[in-house]
């Protein structure tokens, strides 16, 4: 199909454009900006006046629960939920049941997500077999599989020879191990950001220096390697200070910041409310201060949903029994855009929805390797049509996920997808509904 896009604000961070100017697709290829190319005949045209025509979000992290997890979600639910909230590209951890340590598991799970004809889904595999922590996966037959990297999910290892071995092996091949900084110890067991709001509610703890230990350790055992490592969802300001000082350095490293994390603090868990309930927890208002200039300063690379669903039964529980986690596919776009609305309102002058949605294409798409975040000609025809102005309710009818939790729910948010189109085809369409 040949579709125009026309009189849309065209915002491209890769390609440094950022005004209004017509977008054409044939076959499934951006075959030109601005002017039609020749010989040019749309089947299809979509008239994004007023709108904002942009990349298609590239996610980094969004647990779509099959094989495995069913009931909590299924990849039909979550491919829908992607493609509503505008991703087109989303990053899997290895974390289902059975746990994407073999190859065969990783070629279904791309063939079933393949044949819903939705988003692109880039699976992690396993670092260690079973995430235990213990022997290595063969990452080159995994590689082979479809994997763009390696990662222990929620679970640390707890001997770091093990980990220096697979950071070993992975710079061997050219491989990026993605890690979660938690010490696999102090903390442990934990269900908030250890501050006087946990003491206050008798909730268990999880220290900062639970993150900032495990960075040091990461850091020694790059240094050791030379492996290429990218951080998952830091949490904390003194964790953004050693990141920015390790870059500085010039050790090969990446990292992102769940979306929530960039608005929520510890203090919204209020009274013990479960669907704030997230790991790593909420932190204190410092700490989501430092996210922000991170965000800002570039020491933080991308946000990500974290898109954990969770079923009633698992949620509906006193705080520290309920398992942690919140849907995120639909409100990435969403909480990018009011992540710019602050900055806006702090900044007269300044457009920061361009370095927004970076936030959200180009930069994680450059973390995970992958051909997409952006629309120069010949790209992969990835495209997120969205209304900056239109405001919508966070509230379960809204989201097409099976997973309805997330502490925001009740809350108005604006940035509203009308259309998202993958490799050409269009996957989803608000007026259509």
């Amino acid at each position: 199909m040949n579709i125009h896009i026309k009189n849309g604000r065209l915002i491209d961070p890769a390609n440094k454009i950022d005004a209004q100017q017509d977008l054409f697709i044939v076959d499934g290829k951006i075959a030109a900006v601005g002017a039609a190319p020749a010989g040019f005949s749309a089947d299809r045209t979509i008239d994004a006046s007023g709108k904002v025509v942009a990349p298609g979000l590239v996610d980094l992290s969004a647990r779509l629960r099959e094989p495995g997890f069913e009931y909590k979600a299924t990849l039909k639910s979550e491919m829908q939920a992607a493609v509503q909230g505008g991703v087109t590209s989303l990053v899997c951890p290895p974390d289902t049941d059975p746990v994407l340590d073999e190859p065969g598991l990783v070629e279904m799970l791309k063939h079933r997500a393949k044949g819903l004809n939705q988003a692109n889904v880039h699976p992690l595999g396993a670092l260690t077999m079973g995430l235990k922590g213990e022997a290595l996966t063969e990452m080159a037959e995994l590689t082979e599989a479809g994997c763009i990297g390696f990662s222990q999910a929620e679970e640390p290892v707890t001997d770091t020879t093990v980990l220096l071995r697979a950071m070993q092996y992975a710079k061997t091949f050219g491989y990026t191990v993605w890690l979660r900084p938690q010490d696999a110890y102090i903390g442990r067991g934990g269900v908030a950001h250890s501050g006087p709001l946990a003491s206050r509610l008798g909730l268990s703890g999880v220290p900062v220096m639970a993150e900032t230990i495990a960075l040091h350790t990461i850091f020694e055992l790059m240094r050791a390697s030379g492996a290429r490592v990218h951080l998952c969802r830091l949490s904390s300001a003194a964790g953004i200070d050693l990141v920015r000082a390790a870059k500085a350095e010039g050790l090969p490293l990446t990292c992102d910041v769940g979306v929530h994390h960039v608005h929520l603090t510890d203090a919204d868990i209020n009274f013990f409310d479960s669907n704030a309930r997230v790991d790593p927890p909420f932190r204190s208002q410092r700490d989501r201060d430092a996210i922000r200039a991170g965000l800002l300063d570039g020491t933080i690379d991308a946000m990500c949903s974290d898109h954990t669903p969770v079923d009633d039964d698992e949620k509906l529980l006193p705080f520290g029994e309920a398992s942690p986690g919140a849907t995120g596919l639909e409100l990435l776009l969403s909480l990018a855009v009011k992540w710019a609305d602050d900055y806006a309102a702090q900044h007269a002058g300044e457009s920061p929805l361009q370095r927004a949605i970076a936030r959200v294409t180009s930069e994680p798409a450059r973390v995970a390797g992958l051909a997409a975040g952006q629309l120069g000609v010949g790209s992969t025809a990835d495209v997120v049509v969205f209304d900056p102005a239109a405001r919508w309710v966070v509230e379960p009818a809204a989201l097409a996920s099976q997973g309805k939790h997330t502490p925001l729910l009740g809350y108005e948010l604006a940035g509203q997808v009308q259309a998202t189109i993958v490799a050409g085809h269009v996957a989803y369409e608000r007026n259509a509904r």
